[in-house]
């Protein structure tokens, strides 16, 4: 089972040089891939938790850059915040940029005060997601719009789509248009009832499982065992405060390698 890491995008005073340094590490330890969040107005009790600061899409162009060998994905992009075809020549560029190495993590997002901020339809947010992903995969692969137009760079390859949420409809939403499904904060007792859900609507085990949790350093080697237990194809940890993540990044690793 992999190993995979949420940067800490949650503090205004996190440099741009310690965010790329962060990617680096975790790619000389092994880490498959680094994920960044996505608000664009988080609620304010919540902002240094749920926001990130740095927009994900022009960050992870950035590290890029910085990276060489890790994987770069959204954990996860709020889809029915964004115009659907600027997402998807966003997308297409940073894939070129990083050498194939984009994991585009999408969700319907649930935040009703944001997406009215935004003037973004909160009770359509399901079926803006289907929508976008359908016109993607017609951009990437056609590199045609619904009505023409010319859409470059057109990915080498398939972009993978991670589809995040715990509900039945993500679950589906995985297995219809998805490679990889993206659950968060569930105990690994309820990570396996989702997995044995997703397990009857993808029998041939296509689309790949992976849990997203919190780190607690007393706990954190026995909960990842646990998630493999529990089906988990990798586990995505976020190290707590950026003070110290290194360290925590570097132990956790150490421990599990």
């Amino acid at each position: 089972m992999s190993r995979q890491v949420v940067l800490p995008n949650e503090s205004p005073d996190l440099t741009p040089r310690r965010l790329a340094d962060l990617a680096r590490l975790a790619e000389e330890l092994g880490y498959e891939s680094v994920w960044l969040p996505d608000h664009v107005l988080p609620p304010e009790p919540f902002g240094e938790v749920f926001g990130g600061v740095y927009e994900p899409l022009a960050t992870l162009a950035y590290l890029a850059a910085a990276t060489e060998r890790v994987q770069l994905g959204t954990s996860v992009v709020i889809v029915p915040l964004r115009e659907p075809h600027l997402l998807a020549k966003q997308a297409a560029t940073i894939d070129r940029l990083s050498g194939h190495r984009l994991v585009l993590g999408v969700g319907a997002g649930w935040n009703e005060p944001e997406f009215a901020e935004l003037g973004a339809d909160f009770p359509r947010r399901g079926a803006t997601v289907d929508e976008t992903l359908s016109l993607l995969e017609q951009l990437f692969t056609t590199g045609r719009g619904r009505s023409g137009g010319y859409f470059e760079p057109r990915p080498e390859g398939r972009i993978p789509i991670l589809v995040g949420g715990n509900s039945t409809v993500a679950l589906r939403r995985a297995v219809r248009a998805g490679d990889q499904w993206l659950s968060a904060g569930l105990s690994p007792g309820t990570f396996a009832e989702r997995v044995a859900k997703l397990d009857q609507l993808d029998p041939e085990r296509r689309v790949r499982r992976i849990a997203r949790q919190q780190f607690d350093e007393k706990t954190a080697v026995q909960t990842y065992r646990a998630y493999r237990e529990a089906g988990a194809d990798a586990v995505a940890l976020h190290f707590g405060g950026d003070e110290g993540y290194e360290e925590r990044m570097a132990g956790f690793a150490a421990e599990v390698s």
